[in-house]
């Protein structure tokens, strides 16, 4: 992608009326991840959950457990707290990558990668970097096509950062490719912390948008967010197509018993 494009592809913050609703609506998200029930779909294959900004192995157990409960073998990306990349972004993942190489051949299967928000960043540059351990990337709330702007959480990666660690046109264009492997973002309109047009991927035979109706901070615990999830992560190897409305249908109904 030219780098004027990847610049023009920046769009307004949410509005500070849903910035200050997230946490209560996080909350409520969070209970009702408690209600919900697993479907019986996994494959066993080995899925890296990567956490968001701030975020870590406790605020995606949930999500894990509810994984492992479909039949998926789920695993933490084992980062600790996710405080954003130090120096030069791709030499920061290569121990991420060498973490991905090491799970894919203890399980002699390509590994799925899910990431939140940020770690939904992580997820799509270790896909580009090893393709061939990746079975798919399925991103949540991960604003890849307008990381410079639009966003509330830049303010707390400057916290964490005060190196002055920022984003060049040139890095911004190159994050906002898509990865060489199957890949989906599921993104809500009604998000607080990112612009969910940013969220959107340019559909293709290989990538897809899905929008849900859920919080940035409780997307991981939204039963209808894992429900999709987990339909998507069901899907044989190889064999990967865009959400279809039959399943759609099926991902609502199992919320409704």
């Amino acid at each position: 992608m030219p780098i004027a494009t990847a610049l023009r592809s920046t769009f307004p913050a949410p509005p500070l009326s849903l910035l200050a609703v997230e946490p209560l609506r996080a909350l409520f998200d969070g209970f009702a991840c408690h209600v919900r029930e697993p479907l019986p779909v996994g494959d066993g294959h080995p899925v890296i959950v990567y956490p968001g900004l701030g975020a870590g192995a406790l605020t995606t157990s949930s999500l894990r457990t509810f994984l492992k409960d479909c039949g998926f073998t789920a695993l933490d990306w084992e980062g600790g707290i996710n405080t954003g990349p130090v120096g030069r972004l791709h030499d920061w993942l290569v121990p991420l990558a060498q973490r991905l190489l090491q799970v894919h051949q203890a399980h002699g299967r390509q590994v799925s990668l899910v990431g939140w928000s940020l770690g939904g960043l992580y997820a799509r540059e270790l896909a580009k970097a090893c393709p061939r351990a990746v079975r798919q990337v399925v991103t949540l709330a991960t604003p890849s096509q307008s990381l410079g702007s639009g966003n509330h959480a830049s303010g707390l990666f400057r916290l964490l950062h005060p190196d002055g660690t920022h984003l060049t046109p040139q890095l911004q264009a190159r994050l906002a490719q898509r990865p060489p492997v199957p890949t989906t973002s599921i993104y809500s309109r009604s998000d607080g912390i990112v612009s969910w047009r940013g969220c959107v991927e340019q559909r293709s035979a290989n990538s897809e948008s899905i929008e849900v109706s859920a919080s940035h901070l409780g997307m991981v615990s939204h039963p209808h967010v894992q429900r999709i999830l987990a339909l998507r992560l069901a899907q044989p190897e190889g064999r990967w197509r865009p959400l279809g409305r039959a399943e759609r249908l099926r991902a609502t109904a199992a919320g409704r018993r």
